[in-house]
């Protein structure tokens, strides 16, 4: 017996098979994207602290620059920067529009550790009393702020400093350092 195979018919995939193919790879892109993507509020809550973190550096520099003593200080939903006047012996906001006052999202929760008997430069009666300051030597006053997206504390992210060390951000993912 011989079996003829037939010329006619050409070995190749259906239609049915390139669809299915086409469906499966488009659905594993989607997930690809949805998954790099991220939470949006988890990106915006990072470039919240990437600013504060970059402005607070800068702050550093300039108090050690010019030799002033510039302080932080935290609002209800903000926070903005004030200069220590040597004439009066009072804290007055910053005219510099880099250190504007800045709100921070509805639902950003800061929670602040500051160290509260370091040196402050400020009586209980002043108005502007600031929660860090940014001291001429280069040194702040010790404190540790961690930045959460509304109750959510598993996505943290962390600016502190000892009050001697520069300011260290410390975002999920980062190992954590043994002191």
């Amino acid at each position: 017996m011989i079996h003829r195979v037939s010329a006619n018919r050409s070995r190749g995939f259906t239609l049915i098979e390139i669809l299915v193919v086409l469906v499966l790879i488009g659905l594993l892109a989607s997930l690809a994207v949805f998954t790099m993507g991220g939470n949006s509020q988890q990106r915006e809550l990072q470039n919240e602290v990437r600013e504060l973190y970059l402005l607070m550096q800068t702050v550093s520099d300039q108090a050690v620059l010019n030799n002033l003593e510039i302080g932080l200080l935290f609002e209800k939903n903000g926070y903005g920067f004030v200069a220590f006047q040597d004439e009066t012996g009072d804290w007055k906001a910053s005219g510099e529009r880099i250190f504007r006052v800045r709100s921070f999202p509805e639902w950003l929760v800061v929670t602040q550790f500051i160290e509260n008997d370091a040196p402050r430069l400020a009586s209980a009666e002043d108005k502007l009393r600031p929660d860090v300051v940014f001291f001429s030597s280069g040194e702040t006053t010790p404190f540790e702020l961690e930045f959460t997206v509304g109750s959510e504390t598993d996505y943290t992210q962390i600016l502190a400093s000892d009050g001697i060390s520069p300011i260290k951000w410390r975002q999920p993912g980062d190992e954590d350092e043994v002191e």
